[in-house]
């Protein structure tokens, strides 16, 4: 059977819903402003540059899940999700999902962003499997830590190989989308490596490799790329 591994800021997405939830709770005064923002801004440039400390950020990203309540967190997140997030699904997202399941492929997200905020992204565009970073919850309280492996870099490797380990069906080929420069090792394990929308480091890459390089945002559906096993 076939899996089809799938980023979710700004692949699926046209945009960073860690990145905008951060700008979400300035915004709805949940979190104090200034500094909030910039460390915001800070984080996500070193993102960007793939020098992202994740668990440095992960405790910054999870500090309103331990100040405030989790049915007012929960709330503000449904909120987001609805406002924010809904508007983003990339022209072609759904369509290359259908396309996919239409194959007979399994399906999942596999994402950096932790699972607080991606979980009912993953609902949204009726997806099941969600591989994310997995917030420390002890005494049903979360600890603002990080529980495991992180799902970021080459952490992501470690934790699709998990998943697939948990699964009934057994997987003869992976294909995996991203745009980033830090998903650089799933792509390389992957069986088929697509470039979407890609940051200039990635486009490099995959230029090089002869990997497809696609656009969810475009026009022209991206139904031309070679997955071929």
């Amino acid at each position: 059977m076939r899996l089809t591994l799938f980023d979710l800021d700004n692949t699926l997405l046209a945009g960073d819903s860690d990145y905008l939830w951060g700008r979400f709770l300035v915004d709805e005064g949940v979190v104090d402003a200034d500094f909030y923002a910039r460390e915001n801004e800070r984080f996500h440039a070193q993102y960007e540059a793939g020098s992202l400390d994740i668990h440095a950020y992960q405790r910054f990203a999870l500090a309103p899940l331990l100040t405030h309540s989790r049915e007012r967190m929960q709330a503000l997140r449904a909120d987001y999700v609805e406002r924010v997030i809904r508007p983003l699904v990339a022209r072609h997202t759904r369509a290359l999902l259908d396309w996919h399941r239409q194959r007979g492929d399994r399906i999942a997200i596999i994402t950096a962003t932790n699972r607080f905020i991606t979980e009912p992204i993953a609902a949204l565009l009726d997806i099941d499997a969600l591989i994310a970073t997995d917030p420390e919850i002890v005494d049903g309280a979360y600890t603002g830590e990080i529980a495991g492996v992180p799902c970021f870099q080459a952490g992501k490797i470690e934790r699709a190989k998990a998943w697939v380990a948990q699964q009934p069906e057994t997987f003869d080929h992976v294909t995996f989308y991203s745009d980033s420069l830090n998903d650089l090792p799933l792509l390389r394990w992957a069986d088929t490596a697509v470039a979407v929308d890609p940051d200039d480091t990635l486009a490099a890459a995959a230029r090089e490799a002869g990997w497809p390089i696609v656009s969810l945002r475009g026009e022209q559906p991206p139904f031309a790329i070679s997955t071929a096993e």
